[in-house]
């Protein structure tokens, strides 16, 4: 039985209908990477509004996608010496799906990361950390190629996705180290290689150092809102003694601005508790 790759008229030559087939099944194959592109984007606009509604935080300043185009991955095809068929490109191009992931801090990226892969049908296939090893060039980023099931009308199929998780540095950097390389295949001198690896270093110094500040900022809230809530709750404590009732002030960090209505449901639902209504 002849393989995708071999098949042949009877002169040596493809004749329309295997051409039109082979074409068939490669847009076939890039709708599928498609699919699979927009099944981890909601998975990851999920995540990203659950840990905004429940930690009023958000790791991840920006998202950002694509398919390959057909021109990019002819000539991936052409330099890896890879047979233009559905199967072969399918079976040797993770990467004509991609998502890029760029988070606030270092710590962001591997919170994202296990929060993907701890949904149980995604499937990691492959992963490389470029952040805890960086390239020679100084180049950081978190690749992960993720198998995700599409739901189509034959049935499901397993499709890969890459993900790249860096942070707002590490996306500069590398966002200018390709333009500076764009269409450029001469040999950059050393001290221009050496400039850049410098620049990835302070690059990486920039992200240690805005992540303690920010978890030290975080340390001075949390420790103020402590003291806040607990002469709150003496407070409190006094009150349900000498009148029987429960008063509630929810702290701070976790108040929020709310309409009528949804202010409304919020006093009721407290009152549901047994607590006075605020205000009254």
């Amino acid at each position: 039985m002849m393989s995708e790759g071999n098949e042949l008229s009877v002169s040596g030559r493809p004749d329309a209908a295997q051409v039109y087939e082979r074409l068939s099944k490669i847009r076939r194959l890039l709708m599928t990477r498609e699919f699979g592109l927009q099944e981890i984007l909601t998975k990851i606009d999920i995540l990203r509004s659950e840990f905004q509604y429940s930690h009023d935080y958000n790791p991840i300043e920006h998202v950002s996608s694509r398919v390959k185009s057909l021109d990019s991955i002819i000539s991936k095809t052409h330099r890896k010496g890879i047979p233009f068929t559905a199967d072969d490109i399918g079976a040797n191009l993770l990467d004509i799906a991609g998502i890029r992931l760029t988070c606030s801090f270092v710590s962001d990226t591997y919170t994202m990361r296990d929060l993907l892969l701890s949904q149980n049908d995604l499937t990691l296939i492959r992963e490389r950390d470029y952040i805890k090893d960086p390239k020679p060039n100084g180049y950081q980023s978190l690749h992960l190629i993720i198998e995700v099931p599409v739901f189509l009308a034959e049935g499901p199929e397993r499709v890969p996705v890459e993900i790249q998780l860096r942070t707002v540095a590490m996306d500069f950097w590398a966002s200018l180290e390709h333009k500076i390389h764009y269409k450029d295949d001469s040999d950059v001198p050393r001290h221009l290689t050496d400039a850049l690896k410098l620049a990835a270093d302070m690059s990486s110094s920039l992200d240690v150092s805005m992540e303690r500040i920010h978890n030290e900022i975080l340390d001075l809230h949390a420790k103020e809102e402590a003291s806040r809530t607990g002469s709150v709750g003496e407070q409190e404590d006094d009150s349900a003694t000498t009148t029987g009732t429960r008063r509630v002030h929810h702290p701070a960090a976790q108040r929020q601005a709310m309409s009528d209505d949804s202010q409304e449901l919020f006093q009721a639902v407290l009152e549901s508790f047994g607590f006075e209504r605020q205000g009254d």
